[in-house]
């Protein structure tokens, strides 16, 4: 009998056969660690799962991969469903992967989990980011669907606390894939035409996959970029949402937002009335207190008798001029003292009074006077003033001695 012998294409596509014939090939879930996963422009994403004892090489089409609501990671424990086949024109076996689960763990909890870390990294969850809740806002966009309870719920609660308020909704769908993009369009919608002083968005309760959209990198990103500021209610107390994290007030309830959102009426009737109190008993008891100056000032003599207040300054005039008179006598007084000593003292130093003593001047033919026998010649003229009168002389010979009284002639 002659050995058929194959080629490489009819051994793979043989193998392939086989392996698409074995039911339990078609439908199988397999546990390992991720690894060398690769995402392409494509969109496929390639990778290997392994435990200490193998590896098996997978691949996952665009339109699977599409469908993942978590980021796969290197070194991620993973449950891979799909089926095993043979890739003819490379002749290897390998997993064509329908979905990808993280072990341990929900895809949806570890996908929250992954955008957590992510925005936080960037700063979307910083407290200097948000802004303050106005106190007294004119309108509220809410931003939600219109066929809930949640709206209906949050409008009774808007108009029972705080009627001035406008609601103002902007109906989206909260559920299913196209809920991220309305609701993220509506908050961009909501800042560019001014739609209200406040957002709410939310929706009520439900499982973690109902309450997904809020849970949406383009609706977190879209609530950070708000001008408005922006409450975030979604389901109840224990849920928790990345738009509550990013948002700039949380609410626990569609309802609990809506307290948040305006001021309660009767509060500000207390507060109003109490004010009204506080401003009656101030104007009271400012008007108490002028009322007693009033008559106070009424007893005074210069209100009851017009010309008093002349008659006291014309006093106090009189008055002034008498100091000011007794304080110019005395300045008077003392300046003619002082010229008197002054004058006395330069009476004392006149030469008047020296010669007035027996003592006598003399004076040069110039009227110098004359303090040294130096300063004379014989021969020349000199004045002599006495206490009364002079006379006039020459001098025959000028001495130096003191004390002589007349020269000795030989």
């Amino acid at each position: 009998m002659e050995q058929h012998i194959f080629g490489v294409a009819e051994v793979n596509q043989l193998v392939k056969l086989l392996l698409d014939g074995e039911p339990m090939l078609q439908d199988v879930y397999v546990r390992g660690e991720l690894s060398n996963y690769k995402m392409y422009p494509s969109g496929h994403h390639y990778f290997t799962l392994k435990d200490p004892e193998g590896a098996l090489r997978c691949v996952m089409f665009r339109g699977q991969a599409s469908r993942l609501r978590f980021r796969p990671e290197n070194g991620m424990k993973a449950i891979a469903q799909g089926r095993i086949t043979v890739f003819p024109r490379d002749g290897a076996y390998q997993l064509y992967c329908n979905s990808l689960t993280p072990e341990g763990a929900g895809d949806l909890a570890v996908a929250f989990e992954q955008l957590k870390a992510k925005l936080y990294a960037e700063g979307l969850f910083d407290p200097a980011h948000k802004k303050p809740l106005p106190p007294y806002p004119e309108r509220i966009a809410i931003v939600t669907s219109s066929a809930g309870a949640a709206v209906h719920d949050m409008i009774r609660i808007l108009r029972r606390r705080y009627p001035l308020a406008k609601a103002v909704l902007l109906p989206v769908r909260v559920q299913g894939a196209e809920a991220p993009p309305e609701i993220a369009g509506a908050i961009r919608y909501a800042n560019k035409w001014k739609v209200g002083d406040v957002i709410i968005t939310g929706r009520g309760g439900g499982s973690m996959e109902d309450l997904w959209a809020f849970n949406d990198e383009r609706v977190a990103r879209a609530i950070y970029d708000s001008e408005l500021p922006v409450i975030s209610a979604v389901g109840h107390e224990p849920d928790v949402t990345i738009s509550d994290f990013v948002a700039d007030a949380r609410a626990s309830t569609p309802s609990n937002a809506a307290e948040i959102a305006v001021p309660d009426q009767e509060a500000l009737k207390q507060w109003l009335s109490g004010a009204a109190s506080r401003l009656e008993r101030s104007e009271t008891a400012r008007l108490a207190a002028l009322r007693q100056r009033l008559e106070t000032l009424a007893e005074k003599r210069v209100l009851r008798d017009q010309m008093a207040y002349v008659q006291d300054k014309r006093m106090e005039l009189l008055h002034v001029q008498q100091r000011l008179g007794d304080l110019s006598a005395g300045l008077v007084a003392g300046k003619r003292e002082r010229v008197s000593v002054l004058g006395a003292a330069l009476d004392a130093m006149s030469p008047l009074k020296v010669l007035g003593r027996g003592y006598a001047m003399a004076q040069g033919p110039s009227g110098e006077i004359l303090r040294s026998w130096r300063e004379v010649r014989a021969g020349e003229r000199v004045s002599v003033a006495l206490g009364e009168g002079g006379f006039l002389c020459t001098v025959e010979e000028p001495y130096e001695k003191e004390g002589t009284a007349w020269p000795q002639k030989s």
